[in-house]
C-alpha cells in the first residue's frame, strides 16, 4: 500500500512521527490525513498505538482535529477532484471514504459525500438509501451556509449585486454560494423522489426556483470580477462551476418538462403529452433529458391504455438508454402482453424471448441491486421453463409498483377503464378449468388491483372486499408474498380515508412489523413511513 504524503510503508510512518524529534504540521497533515489507501484504519491504529508519548499522541489528535476544521479551498478542491475520478471508475466506497472525514467541515467535501449518496439512493430506491441521502443532503445545506456571508445577495430585499458587495465577498463565500445551490437542486430531486405528491413538486420548485436566483447573482458577480480579481486555479474552478449551473437553466427543456410532470399529476395526460414532445423537441445534446420523457409518455398511454404508444416508448428506452436494461426489456414485455393478437404480429417482437432476456440484464449499483430490477428478474421467471406461464396484466402490476393507480385514480374516466380490463382477465382466469401453481397469485394480485380502482370511484365497501380477499388468501399464496403487506398498506389507508385513524394505523405498523423478505419491501416501507407520518405516527416509536 502507499500513503498520500509518499511514505511506503507503515515502518516509514512509525519513523517520522516517532523516531524523529520535530514534529512538523504539515507533514503530519500529509501523512496522518491525506492517506489514500483502501484499508487505511487497521493501519493507522496500528502506527498510533506504537506511540510511547502519551503527549506525543495527543498532539497528532489535535492536528488531525484541526486539519479537518481548517481544510483550505484549493486542497477540497483537489481531494473532490480525486473523489470525481474514483466514484467515475467505479470505486464507491472509496470516493465516500475520501470525503467523509471532512463531509462537516468543507463544502466541496460535503457536496461531494452527499451527491454520491443521493445518487445511489435514486437508483437503488432503498429506504435507508433515500433517508440518508435526504439525512446527508440536509448536513451538506447546513455546511454550505456557514460559509455563506450571512446576509447574502439572494437573501436582501434588493436583491442586486453591487460593486461595493461583491467587494466584500471572499473567495471562499464565492464558491459557497454555488455549492448551496448545487445542494438545493440535489435536494430538489430527492423531494420528488420521495413522494410524487403535488405538495413536494410545489417545494422542489421552490428549490429549483431559489437555485436559480443564485447562479444568476454569481453570474453577476462573475461578470463584475473578470478584471480585478487574480486569476488563480480556484477562481477558474468558481467560474466553472457558475457557467455550468447557469448552462443547465439556460435549457428551456428542464422548465417543460416539470410543467408536464405537474399536468400528470393533476391527471392531464393529455396535455402532459403535448409538453414532453416539446420538451423533447427543445434541445437534441441531452439525450437523458429525452429518456425521462420517454419514460413519463410510457406512462401516459399506459393510464389510457393506448398499448402501442406506450410499447413505441418503451422500445425506445430499452435501445437507448442504459440506466436499466432489465427494468425498460421487462416493462416493453409487460405493455407487449397487453395488445390484441394482430397488433403484437404487427411489432414483430417475441415476448417469450423478451422476458427471458431480463434476467442477464440485470446490475448491482453500488453493490447493490435495484429492487424494481429484482421483482422484474423474479416475475420474469415464469417464462423461463421450456412450457412458460403467462403473465396476468403484468403492466397494471407495474403501474402499481410505480405508484400509478394514485395518479390515475384522479381520472374518474380512465380508472373505469382499467376496472373493466381487470374484472375481464378477473372472469377469464375464473373460468379457466385447469389452474397452475400461480392461480392464487394471480387471482390475489387482480383483487388488489381491482380494490384500488374501486377506492379511487370512491365505492370504498367493495375496494374493503377485495383487499380482505387478499389478505385471507394469505396461507395459499405461493410466490408473490409482497401482495399481504402491501394490501395491509392499502387497507390501512382505505380507513384513514374514512376518518377511521386507530384502525388505519393497526393496520399499516401490521404491514410495517409483521413480513420480512419480500419483493420490493423498501419501496413500501417508504410508503408507510409517508403515511404514519401523516398519520402523526412516529415510525420509530413502532415496534
Amino acid at each position: 500500500m502507499t500513503f498520500y504524503g509518499g511514505v511506503e510503508s507503515q515502518e516509514e510512518l512509525t519513523h517520522m512521527l516517532v523516531e524523529d524529534k520535530v514534529f512538523e504540521e504539515n507533514k503530519i497533515h500529509e501523512v496522518l490525513l491525506n492517506i489514500f489507501i483502501e484499508d487505511v484504519d487497521g493501519e493507522i491504529e496500528a502506527t498510533i498505538s506504537k506511540f510511547t508519548d502519551a503527549t506525543m499522541l495527543r498532539a497528532s489528535i489535535d492536528l488531525m482535529e484541526a486539519r479537518a476544521s481548517k481544510m483550505d479551498l484549493k486542497c477540497a478542491l483537489e481531494e473532490c477532484s480525486m473523489a470525481l475520478n474514483l466514484f467515475l471508475n467505479n470505486k464507491f466506497s472509496e470516493a465516500l471514504e475520501l470525503l467523509r472525514p471532512w463531509s462537516k467541515d468543507s463544502m466541496y467535501h460535503a457536496l461531494g459525500y452527499s451527491t454520491i449518496l443521493v445518487m445511489q439512493a435514486a437508483m437503488t430506491f432503498e429506504q435507508q438509501d433515500i433517508q440518508m441521502g435526504i439525512s446527508t443532503m440536509k448536513d451538506a445545506l447546513q455546511t454550505c451556509q456557514r460559509f455563506r456571508k450571512r446576509s447574502t445577495v439572494v437573501e436582501s430585499l434588493s436583491n442586486l449585486v453591487s460593486k461595493q458587495t461583491v467587494d466584500q465577498l471572499s473567495e471562499e463565500e464565492m464558491h459557497a454560494e454555488i455549492c448551496y445551490a448545487e445542494c438545493l437542486l440535489q435536494k430538489a430531486a430527492l423531494t420528488f423522489v420521495q413522494d410524487e405528491n403535488m405538495i413536494n413538486f410545489i417545494k422542489g420548485g421552490l428549490k429549483i426556483r431559489t437555485s436559480y436566483q443564485i447562479y444568476k447573482e454569481c453570474h453577476q458577480v462573475l461578470q463584475m470580477t473578470q478584471g480585478n480579481k487574480s486569476k488563480n486555479e480556484t477562481y477558474y474552478q468558481f467560474e466553472g462551476g457558475v457557467k455550468l449551473g447557469i448552462g443547465a437553466f439556460n435549457l428551456g427543456s428542464i422548465i417543460l418538462f416539470y410543467a408536464a410532470r405537474i399536468d400528470i399529476l393533476k391527471g392531464n395526460f393529455e396535455k402532459a403529452q403535448l409538453r414532453f414532445q416539446d420538451c423533447i423537441a427543445a434541445q437534441q445534446e441531452w439525450k437523458q433529458i429525452h429518456h425521462l420523457c420517454y419514460w413519463e409518455l410510457m406512462w401516459c398511454y399506459t393510464f389510457q391504455q393506448d398499448w402501442l404508444q406506450a410499447y413505441r416508448y418503451a422500445d425506445l428506452l430499452s435501445k437507448e438508454s442504459r440506466w436499466s436494461k432489465a427494468i425498460y426489456v421487462f416493462q416493453k414485455a409487460a405493455i407487449l402482453c397487453m395488445l390484441p393478437e394482430d397488433d403484437l404480429k404487427s411489432t414483430g417482437e417475441d415476448i417469450v424471448s423478451l422476458f427471458r432476456q431480463v434476467d442477464g440484464l440485470k446490475q448491482r449499483i453500488a453493490g447493490k441491486s435495484i429492487p424494481t430490477e429484482k421483482f422484474a428478474v423474479r416475475k420474469a421467471r415464469r417464462y423461463a421453463c421450456p412450457q412458460p406461464v403467462k403473465l396476468i396484466l403484468p403492466a397494471l402490476e407495474m403501474m402499481y409498483v410505480w405508484n400509478g393507480f394514485a395518479v390515475v385514480g384522479k381520472r374518474a374516466d380512465l380508472t373505469e377503464n382499467l376496472l373493466v380490463t381487470i374484472e375481464k382477465e378477473e372472469t377469464a382466469l375464473e373460468n379457466e378449468t385447469n389452474h397452475n401453481e400461480y392461480y392464487v397469485d394471480d387471482v390475489c394480485m387482480l383483487h388488489l388491483l381491482k380494490g384500488l380502482c374501486l377506492k379511487h370511484l370512491g365505492r370504498l365497501m367493495q375496494a374493503e372486499l377485495c383487499f380482505s380477499k387478499v389478505i385471507q388468501s394469505e396461507k395459499q399464496i405461493k410466490y408473490d408474498t409482497y401482495l399481504v403487506p402491501f394490501t395491509l398498506y392499502e387497507l390501512g389507508l382505505l380507513y384513514k380515508q374514512q376518518d377511521e385513524r386507530e384502525k388505519a394505523i393497526r393496520y399499516i405498523e401490521t404491514a410495517k412489523n409483521s413480513y420480512k423478505e419480500y419483493s420490493m419491501e423498501s419501496r413500501l416501507h417508504f410508503r408507510i413511513h409517508a403515511a404514519l407520518d401523516s398519520l402523526k405516527v412516529s415510525p420509530a416509536s413502532t415496534p
